[in-house]
């Protein structure tokens, strides 16, 4: 399903042919973050992450997404797309790489130290990142939802997943949009 943001002020203004940049991307998900009426009408459900798509700016691919007590993404990037996100609601925890990381040709790494970033997000608070940003989004809250929204230029091409273990990260699987169907 997609849905336009109800308010016209929650789209910023990208040139029509212009790729939006970062800060476009951020100002999209923090105004449809204060979006309260489409905030409110995400179904959530106890059990999974909930998602709605939304129509982005410039041709890029937005979701809005309701996180029930406890869940997470695992660690993961968006490949050679940009994006923001924001807490609409409750609180998220980001854990982040500061390395970027190489595009291809590996499958397991060993990380230096001091490269792991942790930042809380509570309601109104985001952020934007660069290609091959890897990290993990969690909502560690024992009994409440936490809902936000997220916006990426390209269109994901691939979710690469991996999995950590100490300083140890491995390539684990490569997802493309028809495996999202």
């Amino acid at each position: 399903m997609s849905v336009s943001p109800s308010s016209p002020s929650a789209l910023p203004s990208v040139s029509a042919g212009q790729a939006p940049t970062q800060a476009d991307l951020y100002d999209f998900v923090r105004r449809t973050a204060a979006d309260t009426e489409l905030i409110d009408s995400l179904p959530l459900d106890p059990e999974g992450r909930t998602w709605v798509r939304l129509d982005g700016p410039g041709g890029s691919e937005a979701w809005l997404i309701g996180w029930p007590p406890g869940t997470g993404t695992g660690w993961h990037d968006h490949a050679d797309s940009v994006g923001a996100f924001l807490t609409a609601s409750g609180e998220l925890r980001e854990n982040s790489l500061a390395v970027r990381l190489p595009a291809d040709g590996w499958k397991t790494l060993e990380l230096t130290e001091d490269v792991d970033r942790e930042r809380r997000l509570r309601a109104g608070q985001g952020r934007a990142f660069g290609r091959h940003h890897v990290h993990e989004v969690l909502n560690e809250s024992p009994d409440r939802h936490a809902i936000s929204v997220h916006a990426y230029y390209p269109p994901l091409p691939q979710i690469r997943r991996y999995s950590r273990s100490g300083p140890v990260l491995r390539l684990e699987q490569v997802e493309r949009p028809e495996d999202w169907q």
